[in-house]
């Protein structure tokens, strides 16, 4: 949770200013060294390391991941010579970085039909704290959700798609992403498939909530198909949007155990709830820079 002190300066629940408040998120091949040597770099810059975590994926010349979180005074005017400084270790170790900072709030476009369940829970989460993100607009193809998002003062524009005008849609959608100058898209059952080269546009920026637990009952009406296939657990799968349709790199997945008595309309009342939740970690994750995407999987550190 984030609170404002004076109504500008934002520290986290537990009094530490979010200016201070680095994170570093590594990937090389792995080898000796490597944690000792981040751990005195940042001894040296003088930051604090208040979470890491670290995962090798083999012991035998397999690729290193980690995700440290720091605490450096000043931070604000420390970090351009940070990252200058960074680049020697980088170099010889061969890593793929990246710098966060509490200090930079990421700003998060949703874009909706519909279906609002996953939209209100964002917002829920966005409203309790729990979501560290300015919501800067929300786009929607149907005019259904627009109250919801106008209430809370988050402004809302209705762009009607369909396949024969996707082209222009999507031309303004960029219009919109760019001016609000936004880091990252949630699709809350947006049920529009998206061209090639707006993903593009955005690689692991884009956040989609998927209705099964994939790779099963791909397509459209999933709960009907699960029903007559008499299935006995449903779920929902968040993954970033890659243009191959609905196999990007997953972030989360839940699933709940279902049995003969639950018609399709139980089990669509149970899916929704198990979406509303699995998309929200996603976000949350992404916005806290716990997410590291390797080939096709994620590392998530959560």
């Amino acid at each position: 949770m984030t609170v404002n002190i004076n109504g500008s300066e934002k520290r986290d629940e537990h009094g530490n200013r979010l200016e201070n408040r680095g994170r570093l998120l590594v990937k090389c091949p792995d080898g000796p060294g490597i944690v000792a040597a981040l751990s005195k770099f940042l001894f040296e810059q003088g930051a604090n390391i208040i979470e890491s975590s670290q995962y090798t994926s083999d012991p035998a010349g397999g690729t290193f991941f980690i995700r440290i979180e720091f605490d450096c005074e000043s931070l604000a005017d420390k970090r351009q010579k940070m990252e200058t400084d960074f680049e020697t270790l980088a170099e010889k170790f061969k890593m793929d970085y990246r710098f966060a900072y509490g200090g930079d709030r990421k700003r998060t476009a949703i874009f909706v039909s519909k279906e609002p369940h996953c939209l209100r829970e964002l917002l829920w989460e966005w409203q309790s704290g729990d979501l560290q993100t300015d919501i800067a607009f929300v786009a929607g193809n149907h005019e259904d959700t627009r109250g919801i998002v106008e209430s809370l003062g988050i402004p809302f524009h209705y762009i009607p798609a369909n396949k024969d005008i996707r082209k222009q849609v999507e031309e303004e959608q960029t219009r919109l992403v760019e001016e609000y100058d936004i880091d990252v898209i949630v699709l809350a059952r947006y049920m529009q498939i998206l061209t090639p080269e707006f993903v593009e546009r955005y690689p692991n920026k884009i956040i989609n909530i998927h209705h099964s637990f994939l790779p099963a009952f791909i397509g459209a009406r999933p709960y009907e198909r699960a029903y007559n296939r008499g299935v006995k657990l449903i779920g929902a799968t968040s993954h970033y949007v890659t243009n191959d349709l609905d196999e990007g790199p997953i972030i989360e997945q839940d699933i709940e155990r279902v049995d003969h008595r639950d018609h399709a309309a139980d089990l669509k009342k149970i899916g929704r709830s198990i979406e509303r939740r699995v998309l929200a970690r996603a976000v949350k994750w992404h916005l806290e820079d716990r997410i590291i995407v390797h080939d096709n999987k994620t590392i998530v550190f959560h």
